[in-house]
């Protein structure tokens, strides 16, 4: 027997109704439910629980729905009930030292945190006239990136490489070291054993600390692995509009890519490139430019590509280098030789080193750079012994100073460095490239 308040709803429904029409794959078509794309709904099954789900597109007049779990229980006819027609997360300083799911949800078996403020999962990136202009440099505490490849607050920065050359570890060795205020870590796709090692080891308690991680590893639905990349972008934007510098580091965009695909797909986009719908290349650039300064504070985005077979022009790594400002090229055979980082300066930029370094530091910079070119060039002739010294005096310096530069080049996993200590080890490799006997100039 319906109570009063059922036969109320019934009368006069307070929310937006739908049932299910059909199941193709893992898409729901509902019908009667005109909610909006990004609508989130719930699915009410006769038995267990309810199911969540999101609009993701419409076909005549059906509504097009991805489940958050697993069908199983769902059948012609269940209801589906509109949630919210704009998706939103809690925030709040509780976050600090937390991990947490693509829902919000905790994971780390502590007591839920009060968060007291609410922000929407997908703003709009800040209006290019109210950015101000990058000019102070932040250090992420590896010695490579902070002379060489200077990084400045608000910039973002892409970190290319093949599987298994040691992206998420540099991702913590960053966060462990890094002077921004905040770090804001996103794991999207991650296997799932390496989560732990990822806090444990990688990014330790010491970093944790400091630092919200969003986890949605590779066996969730695509639509928690996407909604990752935007609860972790909006945590960033809550702490720099409370006047902080955010680190925010996204591993990786490419399963943030391939996320958007089997949703595309799955709603019925054509597939353009490399089988990526269009639609994956329209959310690329509106959600790395989230990232950056603003009048409050920052956002400093580091965001790794998986690049396929190691080429770094593929589709997605072509689009995203051509948003972000600079890139850094993790080598794998830099990588083989027991070289860690394994960056191969010469491949990587940072667009921004111009505007937060001094005309010294980038004069120094470019003397190293000059060093690795000549040697490169020179390798293989070095290497069979067919090199005569006193042909090229960049080469014979190149050569001298080998060990010193590969010494500045390289830096252990748990040591920590500053930006003085990065610019003062380029000046002393500088001038022992100006006092070699070849390539001092006149006096």
């Amino acid at each position: 027997m319906l109570t009063l308040v059922d036969q109320v709803e019934h009368v006069l429904p307070q929310q937006l109704v739908g049932q299910v029409a059909r199941i193709v794959g893992l898409t729901l078509t509902v019908s009667g439910f005109p909610a909006p794309m990004g609508a989130s709904c719930r699915l009410l099954r006769e038995h267990g629980e309810p199911i969540d789900a999101e609009v993701v597109g419409f076909h005549g007049a059906e509504t097009l729905l991805l489940p958050y779990a697993d069908l199983a229980g769902v059948r012609r006819g269940t209801r589906v009930v509109m949630q919210r027609t704009t998706p939103t997360v809690r925030v709040g300083t509780g976050l600090l030292g937390r991990v947490l799911s693509s829902r919000g949800e905790f994971l780390d078996g502590r007591s839920a945190a009060v968060l007291p403020f609410r922000m929407p999962l997908q703003a709009a990136p800040v209006a290019a006239l109210e950015r101000p202009r990058i000019s102070a440099p932040l250090s992420v505490g590896v010695r490579a990136i902070d002379g060489m490849l200077t990084v400045g607050k608000g910039q973002r920065l892409g970190i290319f490489a093949g599987s298994g050359v040691g992206k998420s570890t540099l991702l913590g060795q960053m966060a462990r070291s890094s002077s921004a205020d905040v770090n804001v870590v996103v794991l999207i796709g991650e296997r799932g054993r390496e989560v732990r090692e990822f806090l444990e080891k990688d990014l330790g308690p010491d970093g944790l600390a400091r630092s919200v991680v969003v986890v949605a590893t590779g066996d969730e639905p695509a639509l928690l692995r996407l909604r990752a990349a935007y609860v972790g972008t909006c945590i960033a934007e809550y702490f720099r509009d409370a006047g902080q510098d955010v680190l925010l580091m996204m591993d990786s965009v490419t399963r943030f890519a391939l996320a958007q695909r089997e949703i595309g797909l799955a709603a019925g986009e054509p597939p353009a490139t490399r089988g990526y719908p269009p639609s994956v290349f329209s959310l690329l650039p509106k959600l790395l430019e989230r990232s950056g300064r603003t009048n409050k504070g920052s956002i400093t985005g580091l965001y790794t590509v998986l690049v396929e077979g190691d080429d770094t022009n593929e589709p997605i790594a072509d689009t995203v280098r051509g948003i972000l400002d600079g890139h850094v090229v993790l080598s794998r055979k830099l990588a083989q030789q027991g070289h860690w980082p394994a960056i191969d300066v010469l491949q990587s930029i940072s667009r921004s080193m111009g505007d937060v370094t001094t005309d010294m530091h980038r004069a120094d910079a470019q003397s190293l750079r000059q060093l690795l070119a000549a040697y490169q060039q020179t390798e293989d002739l070095i290497n069979i012994g067919a090199y005569q010294a006193g042909s090229n005096p960049l080469v014979d310096a190149a050569i001298q100073w080998r060990s010193q530069t590969l010494a500045y080049l390289q830096q252990a996993t748990r040591d920590r460095s500053t930006l003085q200590q990065a610019t003062e080890g380029l000046a002393t490799l500088a001038k022992l490239k100006q006092n070699s006997p070849r390539t001092a100039g006149p006096k």
